[in-house]
């Protein structure tokens, strides 16, 4: 091969590896606008957590892990799930609770899982990603599989006291587990310093484990904080924090009026879009807008094919359900 070759070579990665990113991010935006349309049109049950203006940070970190590693997620969990690889026809019949969903319809947004792609599972209690990672940590160090696992939380998951339980556990240990925080400045509807007194880099310091605090909202700037990291999971150095400050631009849940938020912030979230500052790093890159309108465009498509999917789901059943709560009675013969 030329020296010419490798270069147009090189090139063209670098182009992949970037439609590949934005393809992940781009994906979570894009899916996450559509489950807000049918939670306003009554197709989507229960409550929803949506993440967007966060989706750089699972982006990048999805990017990161292969098939063996795990995470586990919070209750605003749709991009982590969807980055770490569950199919968008699975993904949306269960949030639409249908039968031919990844957890038959009954796990729903709040529990959406996927155990074979090593996604543990989304998490209705603030905080208890954590412990579910460190329990797979364990599993990994013991099987010596070299995986890693890793814990989303977000900044309201600070001040529970199963983090700083983990955090000790995980230094003891030397796990393999990456704690991630995704800070968007808001615990459900309270700032952030009103409800958490402490830094998390110096919480990680008390427990002497390494620290990154990043732009969430930069990707290429978490892939490099989290590559980093795992790779010295990998090799034995034992657990890693990363903090990405990004931003929520819907409310705690779908439908919240957010009137504890002042107007200045909201008018100004988009001036933070993970998508907007990606695209402005493509085009600098020999990506071009084209190609950036056709990828949204063909992900768009997949995402309407999957809605349609869902909706001529089956529904689930009830006799089926119930099978699953309780564990069969078996009689034992002491004769």
């Amino acid at each position: 091969m030329t020296k010419q070759s490798r270069e147009k070579k090189n090139t063209a990665d670098s182009k992949s590896e970037l439609l590949g990113i934005y393809r992940r991010m781009a994906t979570i935006r894009l899916v996450e606008l559509r489950l807000g349309r049918l939670f306003a049109d009554g197709e989507v049950p229960g409550f929803i957590h949506l993440s967007i203006g966060q989706e750089a940070v699972a982006a990048a970190i999805g990017e990161l892990l292969g098939p063996e590693d795990t995470i586990a997620s919070t209750h605003r969990g749709h991009g982590h799930a969807l980055a770490k690889g569950i199919a968008l026809n699975d993904f949306f019949c269960e949030l639409m609770a249908r039968e031919e969903g990844v957890c038959k319809g009954r796990g729903g947004s709040m529990h959406v899982a996927n155990f074979s792609i090593g996604m543990l599972g989304a998490n209705a209690i603030v905080g208890a990603s954590i412990p579910i990672a460190l329990g797979s940590a364990i599993a990994h160090q013991v099987r010596k599989n070299g995986s890693v696992a890793v814990a989303f939380f977000g900044d309201g998951a600070m001040a529970e006291g199963v983090l700083h339980e983990s955090l000790n556990m995980a230094a003891l240990w030397k796990l393999p587990l990456l704690f991630v925080c995704e800070n968007n400045g808001w615990a459900e509807f309270s700032p952030t310093h009103k409800q958490f007194v402490a830094k998390l880099e110096d919480i990680a310091s008390a427990f002497n484990i390494p620290f990154s605090k990043v732009n969430g909202n930069e990707v290429l700037d978490v892939i490099e904080a989290g590559k980093g990291a795992i790779e010295g999971i990998r090799m034995g150095s034992g657990p890693y924090v990363i903090e990405c400050i990004t931003h929520r631009w819907r409310g705690h849940y779908e439908g919240d009026p957010q009137k504890y938020r002042n107007a200045y912030e909201l008018e100004t979230l988009g001036d933070h879009d993970p998508l907007v500052l990606f695209e402005k790093i493509m085009l600098k890159r020999d990506v071009s807008q084209f190609e950036i309108d056709a990828l949204r465009t063909d992900i768009e498509k997949q995402v309407e094919v999957s809605v349609e999917f869902a909706r001529q789901g089956r529904d689930p059943s009830w006799e089926q359900a119930c099978l699953d709560v309780y564990s069969k009675t078996i009689e034992v013969n002491h004769g």
